[in-house]
């Protein structure tokens, strides 16, 4: 899949920082990346149009620019910048050149390409707090992971005892991603899916639904999500900011789910629910 950066200088005040990446991200672009001076915005070619970002203020006079980034293996430049990563002393997350570590519970490694998921970014990095946390709701449950991007998250689930994993992603690069991290992980129950939330089997259903995606695709596909979740199971949404903590809150009532708690890391919030 080919996407669309936009570059755009980042405000001096970091609370136009904020309000600028939510809209872009209400506009549609899915990931972002933040320097000292710039914001880039990541958004599927065939989704994006120059209409979306008309009305957006940008909060400086500098006019942001786009360009296309082809749809390509990325390894080499992940493998120039990417660093391990642990999580609450436990999680341990590396690369295959990385070194091996005995110290902590669960080490996984991964081999991204262009997929999303890392733990790098706070919002996965909140999901893996939460199933740290919440360890004696995982062991034999089953779990369905939505963006699953690397499927890192899946990968961790069973790794901590869920019995099946469905690893769900509209992204080639996120599925071969995903189908390669669990042979190396050596993790054959988690099962990865190429698709969306139509392309959920219709008469299965989950102890636990995962869905880090943004807060557009969350609005658009909860239903589906609700649909799958089984009764007294958990749901955890993630890849919002705290500002959009209301609407999903709103949505997510609507469709009989009860708020638990929510976390919040740079402004990026996760949150529980329960059915």
């Amino acid at each position: 899949m080919d996407y669309i950066k936009l570059t755009c200088a980042k405000p001096q005040n970091e609370v136009f920082t904020d309000i600028l990446m939510a809209d872009l991200g209400t506009a549609g672009f899915e990931s972002f990346e933040e320097t000292e001076e710039s914001i880039y915005a990541y958004i599927p070619q065939k989704d994006y149009h120059p209409g979306l970002i008309v009305n957006i203020d940008f909060h400086t006079d500098i006019e942001p620019k786009t360009e296309v980034i082809k749809d390509q293996n990325w390894n080499a430049v992940w493998e120039s910048n990417y660093n391990p990563v642990l999580i609450a002393d436990r999680v341990y997350i590396k690369a295959p050149f990385h070194e091996n570590r005995k110290d902590v519970d669960f080490q996984i490694e991964i081999n991204p390409k262009m997929a999303f998921g890392t733990a790098h970014h706070e919002t996965t990095a909140l999901i893996i707090e939460y199933l740290l946390e919440n360890e004696n709701e995982i062991v034999g449950k089953s779990l369905l992971d939505m963006g699953c991007g690397t499927g890192v998250l899946a990968i961790l689930a069973v790794m901590m005892g869920a019995d099946y994993a469905l690893a769900v992603d509209n992204d080639k690069w996120s599925y071969e991603s995903t189908s390669e991290n669990i042979k190396i992980n050596n993790t054959p129950k988690v099962e990865p899916l190429l698709g969306d939330a139509s392309s959920l089997p219709v008469e299965e259903t989950f102890d636990i639904v995962l869905a880090n995606i943004n807060k557009n695709i969350l609005l658009h596909d909860m239903a589906a999500y609700e649909r799958c979740l089984k009764k007294d199971g958990f749901i955890y949404f993630s890849g919002f900011y705290e500002s959009d903590l209301k609407d999903i809150k709103k949505a997510a009532e609507s469709l009989g789910l009860h708020y638990v708690n929510h976390k919040v890391k740079n402004s990026w919030t996760a949150a529980k629910f329960s059915k």
